[in-house]
């Protein structure tokens, strides 16, 4: 039974502390993103969002074109959001971000490992391709880190440095705002269809 996710990063978010919307131009990334899922040949079936709301905002203009229901599920969240941790610079977020990359196992003061977020996400779709009618087409809409803490439990390096070479060195730039990974999950498989395309924001750059 084939199941399609379309995991799309959310819009780009204001750069300030907390639980932050959508700037001006990520709301524009959000409805192009949303204008190409209601182009597509190939009905939507059902939307899941992170709970933070840069990514309920992307979901909801998305859910607005192609008239889908939204689930919100905790297991979307991102690994660790600035502000989590009361009284954390940014500088301190982000040296706490880096450790977690090349460390999967570290777990932070507050929030998960890279690891534990990767699982999340894999116990989700795990569900969702067991649940769902075949060729389901479901969009999840969550955080650049959470999708590739993901990629990398699941995929080995060689594969995903087909996509782009040295891929676990450079996985926290790889996911632009708006992109969309396409995987294909067939009797417990994984296959990579794109990865973080931006072609549909091409007209916004």
């Amino acid at each position: 039974m084939s199941t399609t996710f379309h995991l799309v990063r959310h819009g780009l978010k204001e750069r300030r502390i907390g639980d932050v919307s959508l700037t001006s131009e990520g709301v524009l990334q959000a409805e192009a993103t949303a204008l190409h899922f209601a182009k597509a040949t190939s009905p939507v079936t059902k939307i899941l969002t992170s709970p933070l709301r840069r990514a309920q905002e992307t979901a909801n203009m998305i859910a607005r074109h192609i008239q889908s229901p939204i689930t919100v599920d905790l297991r979307l969240r991102e690994r660790a959001n600035w502000g989590d941790c009361p009284d954390q610079s940014f500088e301190e977020f982000i040296a706490i971000w880096d450790r977690c990359t090349s460390d999967p196992d570290y777990i932070p003061p507050v929030g998960d490992s890279a690891k534990q977020a990767g699982e999340r996400l894999a116990s989700l779709l795990t569900e969702l391709s067991k649940e769902e009618p075949e060729n389901s087409n479901i969009i999840v809409v969550a955080h650049g880190g959470l999708i590739t803490d993901f990629l990398v439990q699941i995929f080995t390096e060689r594969e995903l440095n087909v996509w782009y070479s040295d891929f676990i060195t450079m996985q926290n730039q790889l996911i632009p705002e708006c992109s969309i990974t396409t995987l294909i999950h067939d009797q417990g498989n994984y296959t990579i269809k794109a990865f973080a395309s931006t072609e549909h924001l091409y007209k916004l750059k």
